[in-house]
């Protein structure tokens, strides 16, 4: 796959409390990517950046909510979230820069 291309596929890790939870629980780790990106882009996006063995991912899209402002509707833009499962024994320090 094109480096560059890969480079472009994840947008940001996802943090927030369920985020956390779901990476103590499941050793997962989630990751806001590109709305065009496919499982196996991601997969090999998250190996080549951090350096860890990917078990799996899931993806999901997220529809945007609506919005009203001075009685007019409106609706934010959807996105793509992927739960990137790690291989036992492997995980992502955020903290540290990203490396385990």
């Amino acid at each position: 796959m094109n480096q560059e291309r890969l480079l472009q596929v994840l947008l940001a890790p996802q943090i927030s409390e369920k985020a956390t939870y779901i990476a103590d629980k499941y050793e997962q780790v989630i990751f806001r990517v590109a709305t065009d990106a496919t499982k196996p882009e991601i997969k090999a996006a998250v190996e080549m950046l951090f350096k860890v063995d990917v078990e799996s991912v899931q993806v999901a899209n997220v529809k945007g909510k609506v919005k009203r402002f001075k009685g007019s509707v409106g609706r934010r833009k959807g996105w793509k979230k992927a739960y990137v499962s790690l291989k036992p024994g492997q995980e992502i320090n955020f903290v540290d820069g990203g490396n385990a």
